[in-house]
């Protein structure tokens, strides 16, 4: 008995370490987001007074409204699309059967190891021959056929079951029919899941926008705290709050679909 507390007391006592070492640099970012930069240097802990400071400073240097809508037009579109072609995809790599299907699966994972940076000079090329340099649409393509999100669905749609999609066919429904009315219904955990993933992708993608947003009326969150970490004395409050607002959408998408983000994960790995 003594044996299983401690090793009870253990488990707890690893588990408490590791939400202590999770939580501590949301808290901090938090608090650091209420106080003077030179508070945040000597490692204040407590809440300040600072934050309608810091955040009419914020609101001086950037136009907020401006770079969240960027922001959200961006995650917004690359999410349904991606969801739309990835879905496509990934139901019918798993439902369609012929004899080339699984070496073309095969050699889109094979991409995969491919670098983002190997294919970055490709892209611009490509982007700047299309003339769709500075455009919300150069940072939304290159990401809208995730293979990664392909690969997800088709792992998911093999506990889809069969039973249905011939009980709809029995029914006179066409293929499209079947995939809008019995398939994306019943999906709807991976769904979310995959919703959580590609949107939280899309709205911290840095590298890519970097390149092709050019002016500063197309930049994104990620783009702006960047620069404003790039001043010669930059202002930790300003830049910590601009992080919170940035990391708050991200942590509402999640919390508003964790159960389905869980089940949707778990069909997935089954």
């Amino acid at each position: 008995m003594s044996l299983a507390l401690l090793r009870r007391g253990v488990v707890y006592v690893f588990l408490s370490v590791a939400t202590f070492l999770s939580v501590f640099p949301f808290y901090w970012m938090a608090v650091g987001s209420t106080n003077q930069s030179p508070d945040i240097v000597r490692g204040k802990l407590g809440i300040g007074s600072n934050l309608l400071v810091n955040f009419q400073h914020l609101m001086t240097q950037v136009d907020l409204p401006r770079v969240f809508g960027n922001s959200f037009l961006i995650a917004v579109v690359s999410t349904v699309l991606t969801l739309v072609i990835s879905s496509f995809a990934g139901y019918g790599f798993e439902m369609f059967r012929s004899r080339i299907r699984e070496r073309i699966f095969q050699l889109l994972l094979l991409l995969l190891s491919i670098p983002f940076a190997a294919l970055m000079v490709p892209l611009f090329v490509m982007i700047s021959r299309a003339q769709l340099n500075n455009t919300f649409t150069a940072v939304i393509l290159p990401g809208i056929a995730s293979i990664f999100i392909v690969f997800y669905f088709r792992q998911a749609t093999k506990a889809f079951p069969r039973e249905l999609r011939d009980a709809a066919r029995v029914d006179g429904l066409k293929e499209w029919q079947i995939f809008l009315f019995v398939y994306m219904p019943t999906m709807r955990s991976t769904y979310a899941a995959a919703t959580i993933i590609i949107f939280m992708n899309a709205w911290n993608n840095y590298l890519w926008p970097l390149i092709v947003l050019q002016t500063p009326e197309n930049k994104t969150i990620t783009l702006v705290i960047s620069t404003l970490t790039a001043a010669y004395t930059p202002d930790y409050g300003v830049i910590l709050l601009a992080t919170v607002l940035a990391t708050a959408p991200t942590l509402v998408i999640f919390f508003v679909l964790q159960r389905q983000f869980v089940q949707g994960m778990l069909g997935a790995v089954k």
